[in-house]
């Protein structure tokens, strides 16, 4: 039953790839970053479809959904927060709409705009926060206020930067806390009206985006990841604590930054210290494990990321490092396919990478775009350097991809 699930899972994840032109939250399709486009290894003055300067900044990564790209942006230090719409086809600004905010501290690598906008059908969702207020609001593809809820403040000194997701009528916010206080929310994406509260005992700011695991009777369970907690299963529509298991070290202070991802009938998490440990585990959950618990399967702590999350491409594991260390595993059994540093970049990785269609990309911190073929044996297909600063996670829908660095919102012309 379990060889005949991840076979199921695999070819279902291969479909949905291949029949999505949307990029509808943080990494696409359920943080999958898969599609079956074909993008340059190397970009040229002749791949870029179009250029959009942007005034504002901002390290969330761009969603698409058919001729539209959403992006969040900020200004003043934080004290206006924008959500922008652009067109996918020529880069013009359809419409923006500003809100004020406030200044607050952040980490020094973040922004007031770190957050991916979430998508279905008809809205775009955008989240922000500092110490006395957690913004949502809802706008229709065209622009109109739908509503806007204010979830109370986040606390934690590095900023907030979590991406919300839509799960059928919901959508779900994180919002894991320093020392505690935080919850997590299903609001009705028509009215905003909080549909369910999960209070959470979280000791750190958590940064990762939840993911949606399905077992093979068609049950749906979110799945969340933190230091502390560990992995969270929650029932999506009820907010109902399905299972909990905590996997990541407590020796010292830990943070999930890197968002899980599910391969098969495992799920995959990610939680580190910048200078310490850093822990990639696997794990089952209890409704496809024999004895109904959830079970940790596997685990690697040599050389992971903490800002990266993690590529599942057919029978490949892809663990793209902050320093360029990239360690290709076998998601069953965490065994080391090839471990090799990339060539020619000497930068921190802090968006994730993606994969279009045989090639992966991922982006350095001050733009340098590096292309891998996907593959048992490490090949390096080359280095595009933007020469500007890019800490955001590119989107791939419509055949192209589309890329946020601090200056500008690119698009490169699928081949």
């Amino acid at each position: 039953m379990k060889v005949f699930f991840v076979s199921l899972a695999c070819i279902f994840a291969s479909g949905l790839a291949h029949a999505s032109e949307n990029w509808p939250r943080f990494r696409g399709p359920n943080g999958g970053g898969n599609a079956e486009s074909s993008i340059p290894a190397v970009w040229e003055k002749s791949s870029y479809r179009w250029q959009l300067p942007l005034k504002e900044n901002g390290h969330g990564s761009p969603a698409v959904w058919g001729n539209r790209v959403f992006l969040n942006s900020s200004a003043d230090k934080g004290q206006t927060r924008k959500v922008l719409c652009v067109d996918a086809k020529t880069g013009k600004v359809n419409w923006t709409r500003s809100y004020p905010s406030k200044t607050h501290k952040t980490h020094r690598y973040n922004s007031f705009a770190s957050s991916t906008p979430a998508l279905d059908g008809k809205n775009v969702y955008s989240v922000w926060g500092h110490s006395s207020e957690l913004k949502v609001c809802a706008h229709t593809h065209e622009g109109k206020l739908l509503w806007e809820k204010d979830l109370g403040g986040v606390k934690g000194g590095h900023g907030f930067a979590v991406s919300p997701i839509v799960f059928e009528d919901l959508l779900i916010v994180p919002n894991d806390q320093e020392k505690g206080g935080g919850a997590h929310y299903g609001l009705d994406c028509s009215t905003g009206e909080i549909r369910w509260k999960v209070p959470r005992g979280s000791k750190r700011l958590t940064y990762s985006t939840p993911c949606v695991f399905t077992d093979p009777k068609g049950k749906p369970e979110l799945i969340f990841t933190n230091w502390w907690l560990g992995f969270t299963s929650l029932e999506p529509r009820t907010g109902k604590q399905l299972w909990e298991l905590s996997v990541f070290g407590r020796p010292h202070s830990e943070r999930a930054i890197s968002s899980p991802i599910v391969a098969g009938d495992l799920v995959l998490g990610v939680c580190g210290f910048t200078t310490l440990d850093k822990h990639l585990v696997a794990i089952r959950p209890a409704s496809v494990s024999e004895d109904g618990k959830a079970r940790e399967i596997w685990r690697l702590e040599n050389t992971m990321p903490h800002i990266p999350s993690p590529l599942l491409s057919d029978n490949r594991l892809y663990l793209w490092a902050d320093n360029g260390v990239i360690t290709c595993v076998r998601p069953k059994t965490g065994k080391q396919v090839w471990k090799t540093r990339v060539e020619g970049v000497k930068d921190t990785f802090f968006g994730s990478p993606v994969r279009a269609g045989n090639t992966i990309f991922c982006v350095s911190a001050f733009g340098q775009v590096v292309a891998i073929a996907d593959g048992d044996e490490f090949k390096q297909l080359g280095v595009t350097d933007l020469k500007q600063v890019c800490r955001s996670t590119p989107a791939l829908a419509n055949g192209d991809l589309y890329l946020r660095t601090g200056d500008q919102l690119i698009c490169i012309k699928g081949e």
